[in-house]
C-alpha cells in the first residue's frame, strides 16, 4: 500500500470526538459535556495498545456460523442526480477504468482497491475505478400524494410523505417478483433545525417547525431499483411498500414492561401504546425478514426532570434544545413522568406489511441502543447484541428462549415477531489477564505482549410468557428492563469507551465491538485505563474482537482481544491486529460496522480526529493480511459516515449531517453537497460501484 500523506490539521472548533458543537447540540444533547451519568465504581474498559509485537494466538472458532442476511440483488428507477464528487473521484474514462482493473491492487479478497487518501473535499470521494450516485435525499417524496421537496414552503404533512432527515442505519431486503428491485429501510436519527429552516430562532421555534421535525424523525421504507448496465441505484417513488414512520406513529409496547405502572401515561393508561420513535441510530436485519432499530439519545427530547433515575440516562433538568415540551406535554417530565420510560428500546419494523404496527421490545432493555444485530443459535433462537453509546457504559446481549419458525404464513410471521419478548438479558464483564500495574494508560503493552482476557455475560432478568424474573438483587424485573443501566451498575458490568455497533461476523462467528472514543478516560476522577480500555484520554477509539465459548452465541463466557486500536499509524499506541503499520490507512473514531461476503470488517467513522473527513474503511479479519485496513471513501464537510451495506457489486452509505459545522445555517451553508451552490445541504444515501461492473474489491 502507498505511504500515507502527511496529516491534515485538526479542524478548529471541534468538540470531543471531533464533532462540531452543532452536532453535539442536535444529535445527542451535548452528551459529551454533561456530567458522566455512570458514577458506579465498576471497572472501566478502555482503549488500545501500542506497537504490538508477537501476539498470542486467540481461541479458534469451533464451527462456522452463518447469519441470515438481506439479499444482495440489484435495484432502481426514478433517477436521482449524481452526487458531487471530489476531483479525485471524477468518473473515470473507459481506458482509465480498464487500466485500474489491470493493476488490481493487492489486498485480501474484497479489499483489492487503491485506498482513498485522507482529504477534506466537500464530496463523497471514492477509489479510482469506482463510480457513485445519490440514491435518495432528505425531502424526496416517497408516498402517494406527497409533494416535491420545497424547503421554503415545507409543511409537516409534506414531510410525513417524504424521505426523512439524517439517515443512519440502512438495510436492503429482497423483493421477490420485482426484478432488479430491493426494499431499502433507513433510520432518521435526528433533525438539525438550523440547517432545515431559514431564519430559525432556536429560542422560539414555531409549532409548525416542531411538527415538521416530528415528521422528519423515524424510519423510511422505500423500494429502490438498480440499473443493470451500471451500479446506479435509484428510488421508486410511490410504490405500495413505501412507508414513513415518524415521531407520531403508533407503536406497540411488548414484552415484560408492557402494561406496567412504569409506562402508563394520561394519554395511554394501558401502558401498551406509544406514539413515535426517536433518535434511531444503528440497527440490524432479522433472519425472519424484519428490521431492528435502536433508540439512542432519547434523553435530549425530554425536559424538566428532577429524578435520579433520569439523571442516570442524561435527561436534563431544564428546557430541551428543540423546545418540543412547549407543544406537547408528553415531552415534559414534570407533567408526564412516565413518557420518558417509553423510549430507549429496540424497535422492530415489518417493511413487507405497510399496515403493521411497529413494536418496541422491552425485554432487550432500556438504554441508549446504538444497534441491534442478530445471530441464531444452532437450535434457531435469536441472540441480539447491542451497545449503550455513552462514556463508561456497557454492552449487552439478549438470548431468546423461543425458536424461529420458517415460512411466510401469517401465523409464522406473528410467531417470529414475538421472538424478542421472551428470553434473558445479559450485560458484559471483561477481565484482563495481565496485572493491573502493567496497564499504565499509555498504550504500552503488558509483559505478555497483548491486551486480551476473558469475559462473562452476567444475567440481569429473564422474561417468560408467565412473567419475568429479576437476577439483580434489590430490583424487580420491571425495574431491570426499564432502568437497565442501574442494573448493570449493580452487577459490576465493565465500563466501556462508548460501545457503539456490535456485529457478529457471518463467516467466522466472532463478534466485533466498535468503541468510538472516550476523551475522559483517566482524566480527573474518571475511571482509569484497564486492559480492555488501556489508553487514557482515548480520542481515537478501538475495536474489540470477542470469541464466544465454543463459538456459540448463547454461551455465557467469551475470550476477547483488541483487534484494532485506532489513530495515526505513526503513533506507537496504535495497533492493526499485527499488520505492518506503514501499510494501512489512518482511522479514527470507529462507529458503525458491517461485513462483506468474504468476512472482512467494514468500519464507518464518526468524528475523526486526524484532520481528514470521516469515511468508510475495510479491514481483513483473518489470513495473512489480517489487520490490513484500507479507506474506501470519505464524506463531505461536516458529515458522518453511517449505515454501511457491502454487497457483491455495490456499497451503500448514509451521509449524515453534511454541513453541520459551527456557525453554519441555511443562510451561511458550510457545505453545498449534494446538489451544489444555491441549494439546501441535504443528508442522503449514496451508492458506489465498480466502473467496469465487477465485484467490489476483487
Amino acid at each position: 500500500m502507498r505511504k500515507l500523506l502527511p496529516l491534515i490539521g485538526t479542524p478548529s472548533g471541534s468538540h470531543p470526538g471531533g464533532r462540531s458543537a452543532m452536532t453535539c447540540r442536535f444529535r445527542c444533547g451535548d452528551a459529551c459535556f454533561h456530567e458522566v451519568p455512570n458514577t458506579s465504581s465498576n471497572e472501566y474498559v478502555g482503549d488500545v495498545i501500542a506497537g504490538a509485537i508477537g501476539r498470542r494466538s486467540m481461541m479458534r472458532a469451533a464451527a462456522v456460523v452463518t447469519v441470515a442476511a438481506a439479499g444482495a440483488g440489484a435495484a432502481g428507477v426514478a433517477q436521482a442526480p449524481r452526487a458531487a464528487a471530489a476531483p479525485a473521484a471524477a468518473a473515470p474514462s473507459a481506458a482509465a477504468a480498464s487500466e485500474a482493473a489491470r493493476r488490481k491492487p493487492k489486498g485480501a479478497r474484497g479489499l483489492r482497491f487503491a485506498p482513498v487518501e485522507p482529504n477534506t473535499a466537500d464530496a463523497v470521494t471514492v477509489p479510482e475505478g469506482y463510480k457513485q450516485n445519490v440514491v435518495i435525499r432528505w425531502g424526496e417524496p416517497i408516498l402517494r400524494g406527497a409533494p416535491a421537496f420545497d424547503p421554503e414552503k415545507q409543511t409537516a404533512k409534506a414531510q410525513a410523505g417524504q424521505f426523512g432527515y439524517n439517515c443512519d442505519f440502512l438495510a436492503l431486503l429482497p423483493l421477490p417478483g420485482e426484478r432488479n428491485r430491493q426494499l431499502l429501510v433507513a433510520n432518521h436519527e435526528y433533525t438539525d433545525e438550523i440547517l432545515m429552516f431559514r431564519g430559525y430562532d432556536a429560542a422560539n421555534p414555531t409549532r409548525e417547525q416542531a411538527e415538521i421535525a416530528w415528521a422528519a424523525h423515524g424510519l423510511s421504507a422505500v423500494v429502490v431499483e438498480g440499473d443493470r448496465k451500471s451500479g446506479k441505484l435509484t428510488a421508486v417513488s410511490r410504490h405500495e411498500l413505501n412507508r414513513r414512520v415518524t415521531a407520531t406513529t403508533e407503536f406497540r409496547l411488548t414484552g415484560p414492561v408492557a402494561g406496567s405502572d412504569l409506562v402508563k401515561t394520561s394519554a395511554d393508561p394501558s401502558g401498551t401504546k406509544v406514539l413515535g420513535t426517536l433518535n434511531n441510530c444503528s440497527g440490524g436485519v432479522t433472519p425472519w425478514g424484519t428490521t431492528l432499530h435502536g433508540e439512542e439519545n432519547f434523553n435530549q427530547y425530554f425536559a424538566n426532570s428532577s429524578r435520579a433515575t433520569d439523571k442516570r440516562y442524561g435527561v436534563g433538568t431544564g428546557a430541551t434544545e428543540r423546545k418540543w415540551e412547549r407543544f406537547d406535554k408528553r415531552f415534559d417530565v414534570a407533567q408526564e413522568p412516565n413518557e420518558v420510560h417509553r423510549f430507549g428500546y429496540v424497535v422492530e419494523f415489518d417493511p413487507y406489511d405497510p399496515t403493521s404496527t411497529p413494536r418496541k421490545h422491552t425485554a432487550l432493555g432500556r438504554f441508549k441502543h446504538e444497534a441491534a444485530t442478530v445471530r441464531l443459535t444452532r437450535d434457531g433462537r435469536p441472540v441480539v447484541y447491542s451497545g449503550d453509546d455513552e462514556r463508561f457504559d456497557y454492552f449487552y446481549k439478549f438470548v431468546s428462549s423461543k425458536r424461529m419458525k420458517h415460512g411466510t404464513s401469517r401465523s409464522v410471521r406473528e410467531h417470529n415477531l414475538s421472538l424478542l419478548d421472551e428470553g434473558t438479558l445479559y450485560v458484559a464483564k471483561l477481565t484482563g489477564d495481565s496485572p493491573a500495574i502493567e496497564i499504565d494508560g499509555t498504550g504500552k503493552l503488558p509483559n505478555d505482549g497483548e491486551f486480551d482476557g476473558s469475559g462473562q455475560w452476567i444475567p440481569l432478568a429473564t422474561a417468560t410468557a408467565k412473567g419475568a424474573v429479576s437476577h439483580v438483587e434489590g430490583m424487580s424485573a420491571e425495574e431491570v428492563f426499564v432502568f437497565t443501566r442501574l442494573a448493570g451498575d449493580k452487577v459490576g458490568a465493565t465500563k466501556m469507551d462508548r460501545p457503539e455497533d456490535i456485529e457478529p461476523n457471518p463467516v467466522t462467528g466472532k463478534v466485533y465491538v466498535a468503541l468510538t472514543n472516550n476523551s475522559n478516560r483517566g482524566v480527573g476522577s474518571n475511571p482509569k485505563a484497564d486492559e480492555a480500555n488501556p489508553r487514557h484520554a482515548n480520542k481515537h477509539g478501538h475495536v474489540l474482537e470477542l470469541t464466544e465459548r465454543w463459538n456459540r452465541p448463547e454461551s455465557t463466557r467469551f475470550a476477547w482481544s483488541l483487534f484494532l486500536v485506532a489513530g495515526d499509524p505513526d503513533d506507537p499506541a496504535t495497533y492493526f491486529a499485527g499488520f505492518p503499520k506503514d501499510a494501512v490507512s489512518q482511522i479514527s473514531c470507529p462507529d458503525n460496522v458491517a461485513f462483506d461476503p468474504y468476512g472482512n470488517l467494514w468500519i464507518s467513522t464518526d468524528g475523526a480526529q486526524l484532520g481528514s473527513h470521516d469515511g468508510l474503511f475495510g479491514v481483513a479479519t483473518r489470513g495473512e493480511r489480517r489487520g490490513e485496513l484500507k479507506q474506501f471513501l470519505t464524506v463531505p464537510k461536516g458529515a458522518e459516515t453511517c449505515g454501511p451495506i457491502i454487497q457483491d457489486r455495490r456499497v451503500l452509505v448514509a451521509v449524515q449531517h453534511p454541513g453541520e459545522i459551527d456557525g453554519a445555517s441555511v443562510e451561511k451553508p458550510a457545505s453545498t453537497w449534494p446538489d451544489g451552490p444555491g441549494t439546501y445541504v441535504r443528508p442522503a444515501v449514496v451508492a458506489v460501484w465498480r466502473a467496469d461492473g465487477g465485484d467490489i474489491g476483487v
